[in-house]
């Protein structure tokens, strides 16, 4: 669930975190690590590509709710065979 972490930001910026998201979820990338005769580069991004996707979308549809229409989670529970 989206906690409004880009709530404010504009809506370029959201959209370009968006697609970055869907991009590394795409690729399966989203920490890199490289390590050479003594020299070390690393990179770590904040939140995972689907929690940044979900709330860049999230305040997607804060800003332009007719535009990006929020997301109903539907959940189907199968009730037979139930006893006490």
């Amino acid at each position: 669930m989206a906690k409004g972490t880009y709530i404010g930001f504009p809506k370029q910026d959201l959209l370009d975190i968006y697609n970055a998201a869907l991009a590394q979820i795409k690729s399966g990338t989203v920490v890199t690590s490289y390590s050479d005769s003594g020299t070390s580069v690393g990179k770590a991004l904040v939140g995972d590509a689907n929690e940044r996707a979900a709330e860049a979308y999230f305040a997607l549809s804060q800003l332009e709710p007719e535009n990006y229409p929020e997301r109903i989670t539907v959940i189907r529970t199968d009730w037979k065979g139930l006893t006490d």
